[in-house]
């Protein structure tokens, strides 16, 4: 049974509980009519710097080979349409770069503004942000974004929210001891429920404290700079800019104190 808010595993149930990877790409030919998604076939066929499930999971631990060069790994969660992720590599090219994407079309769009940007440090991988640790080994991630994710603001929408303990709990596991977590975001809640979550479980009971710092917390990007050294503004960011709306921002830290035990499963 998935833990409260995890997806449910999508690899074939004859495999043990736990083996990898968990999460797979569609079976060619799953869709009714060849036109129903272009950007199936289109994803598949790009080639770098996009890289589809089921080839992204045989790369765990093995990024460097991908990029052709040992550097510090950062990973955005939700990349959209490349804006932050080609505009992160260019401004960074000394660090690697891998976005993680659910929708075919926007992992298209991803790799084709990576391209355009001239950047070699970035890949695009299509793969469900609830099985991070199918491509990433334990505390092998300098740092991790997150951009507007989807508020899903409805009690019954709880198992489709990004912001929730086991993420967090995947984020503890993940992170190097210093490394940082960075969201962005235009829905308030989202920053609230990320410090709730902190010290409590899915259910907002009380739970071990989570070896994360909130190191800076801005309450407007679109007004001041962000409170960390170096951003790039996201296609939403800019336009609650030009709406005069306000987009919040928050960074937490891995301590190098131990995780305590998982108040969710895997």
């Amino acid at each position: 049974m998935a833990s409260l808010g995890r997806p449910t595993p999508q690899a074939p149930t004859t495999r043990p509980p736990g083996e990898r990877p968990r999460y797979r790409d569609r079976d060619e030919g799953r869709f009714r009519h060849p036109l129903e998604n272009r950007y199936v076939e289109e994803h598949r066929a790009f080639g770098l710097p996009l890289i589809p499930a089921n080839e992204a999971s045989q790369l765990r631990n093995l990024w460097h080979e991908s990029f052709g060069r040992q550097a510090p790994l950062h990973v955005e969660i939700g990349s959209g349409n490349g804006f932050f992720l080609s505009g992160m590599a260019g401004l960074r090219p000394d660090w690697d770069w891998v976005g993680i994407e659910i929708r075919y079309k926007r992992t298209v769009m991803c790799a084709t503004k990576i391209k355009g940007a001239g950047v070699q440090n970035a890949r695009i991988v299509r793969y469900h942000a609830a099985f991070l640790d199918d491509l990433f080994d334990a505390s092998t991630i300098d740092g991790l974004y997150v951009n507007h994710p989807d508020p899903w603001p409805k009690e019954r929408h709880e198992g489709n929210r990004l912001i929730s303990r086991w993420f967090l709990e995947d984020v503890v596991d993940l992170l190097k001891p210093g490394a940082h977590l960075r969201m962005k975001t235009d829905h308030l809640p989202n920053i609230e429920r990320l410090i709730a979550m902190l010290d409590h479980d899915g259910e907002l009971n009380d739970a071990p404290r989570l070896p994360l710092e909130i190191r800076a917390r801005a309450y407007d990007v679109t007004r001041d700079p962000a409170p960390w050294p170096e951003d790039v503004e996201t296609n939403y960011q800019r336009k609650f800019r030009l709406r005069g709306l306000p987009v919040h921002a928050i960074e937490v830290v891995r301590t190098d104190a131990p995780a305590p035990e998982r108040t969710t499963g895997r």
